[in-house]
């Protein structure tokens, strides 16, 4: 007597979403966008072109711009970290999952990041600067800065764009110096430019000497 043969099981229209998603992001992390089509995306979720039409119906453009959100949400993530134990471990621990990002969609995530893609538009852009606008939140949360000043708010900013030029430069770089030798480095910049500000920000100045205390 023969096994039957699994029966088949028709997904839900929010699991073929999720699945032709999954397949975008894996594609887009190794190739740039334009050079991601709508056939290789069908392949990649064993599936026909125009069901993934019928999903996307605004095509290529469409699909990149989801999978770009749900490429975003994961990196916002990354900064939402408990509020338990000293600052600069929750930083480092933050990190490690933002490096491990850029480690696992190296390609797609310089593509995303250096632009000039022939898929970006206003959306997209949009798109990027809101993972830094909520990495500057989730930090200023961890911070305890309640209602923060102009400097401490840049300076918050300029090192997110900070990391994300690291970020780049290690890809380009194969991936030297070893990642959790990048997260340190990262780490301490943060607090090197923290510092700068304090002698120009008296708000600043108390977060240093917090995080001194900190330990």
């Amino acid at each position: 007597m023969t096994p039957s043969a699994p029966a088949y099981r028709r997904l839900s229209v929010e699991e073929r979403r999720t699945q032709l998603l999954t397949a975008s992001l894996t594609l887009f992390a190794h190739r740039a966008p334009e050079e991601v089509s709508l056939d290789d995306v069908a392949e990649a979720a064993g599936v026909s072109r125009p069901l993934v039409y019928r999903y996307f119906p605004g095509g290529k453009q469409q699909l990149y711009e989801a999978a770009l959100r749900s490429a975003a949400d994961e990196l916002q993530q990354c900064f939402d970290e408990p509020r338990d134990g000293p600052l600069l471990t929750r930083l480092a621990r933050a990190l490690d999952r933002y490096l491990a990002f850029v480690d696992q969609h190296d390609a797609g995530f310089s593509a995303l990041l250096q632009g000039g893609s022939v898929v970006e538009t206003s959306r997209t852009t949009a798109i990027v600067d809101g993972v830094r606008r909520a990495a500057a939140e989730h930090i200023l949360s961890h911070l305890r800065a309640t209602d923060p000043g102009l400097r401490l708010r840049m300076t918050v900013r300029m090192w997110i764009t900070a990391v994300e030029a690291a970020s780049l430069i290690w890809l380009d770089e194969g991936k030297q110096p070893p990642v959790e030798e990048l997260r340190d480095w990262l780490v301490e910049q943060f607090v090197a430019v923290l510092s700068v500000t304090a002698r120009r920000d008296p708000q600043t100045a108390v977060l240093v000497e917090a995080l001194a205390a900190d330990g």
